[in-house]
């Protein structure tokens, strides 16, 4: 298995908030960004790991900015 790596823009003014989640879900993902001024991320998602990142995306859009690119 392979990681996955997704490219999604966000609120700019959330990345940081954005990586504090997923640094406290160990293991799912690590977040790169890529252009901050245009909230730019790239997820780096762990094999086997892309239900739970997906789980979590969705709960965190009901209250953030996040469109897949």
């Amino acid at each position: 298995m392979r990681t996955i790596h997704k490219l999604f823009r966000v609120d700019k003014s959330r990345i940081g908030f954005l990586k504090f989640i997923f640094e406290a879900h160990d293991g799912l993902a690590v977040i790169t960004t890529l252009d901050a001024k245009e909230g730019v991320v790239r997820f780096a998602i762990a094999p086997g790991c892309m239900e739970d990142v997906e789980a979590v995306l969705a709960d965190l859009k009901k209250d953030i900015y996040i469109n897949e690119l």
